[in-house]
């Protein structure tokens, strides 16, 4: 399944997101992923809906990977697979 725009949900002082943000700024992804901050009641809305519970998360229009770990490796897919290959 092809996707436009991961999202990763996440937030400023919270040191595993930072993680998920430095990996996605050191592998120029940024034009791949939205940047979702859970100080926004909207954004936070949004990620209860898809059932989150752990930061940072990305959502891959189809599974919200939770935790660092999970994120990194999602977005390592991303990487390996290459800009224009589905996801």
């Amino acid at each position: 399944m092809a996707v436009d725009l991961l999202e990763l949900f996440h937030r400023i002082a919270d040191p595993p997101s930072a993680v998920a943000r430095r990996y996605i700024v050191d592998h120029a992804l940024e034009d791949r992923v939205r940047f979702r901050n859970l100080t926004y009641p909207e954004v936070e809305a949004d990620f209860h809906r898809l059932g989150g519970k752990t930061t940072p998360a990305l959502w891959d229009g189809t599974h919200l990977h939770q935790g660092a770990e999970a994120v990194v490796a999602r977005l390592q897919a991303v990487v390996n697979l290459g800009r224009d290959a589905d996801m």
